[in-house]
């Protein structure tokens, strides 16, 4: 069950960052929002919202499988 709630979890963190840099450029002026928010961006980012959290989990499988975060080779390791 600990799997589950970690990949759902995973999952629902990928889309809570994508949509915050969805929405991040509201801030700018209205003028730039024409050219941030392209047809063409807002096509890449729905694509994003189905290909991310996949790369996410992808990338997280070790953390989900058995929760036990990935550690660096430091130095000195061979």
């Amino acid at each position: 069950m600990g799997a589950v709630v970690r990949a759902v979890s995973t999952w629902m963190a990928a889309w809570a960052a994508l949509i915050a840099l969805f929405l991040l450029p509201l801030v700018l002026p209205d003028r730039w929002q024409y050219y941030i928010y392209s047809p063409a961006s807002v096509a890449l980012w729905m694509l994003s919202m189905l290909v991310g959290p996949v790369v996410t989990c992808v990338v997280a499988r070790r953390w989900i499988r058995i929760g036990v975060r990935k550690t660096g080779g430091g130095a000195g390791r061979t």
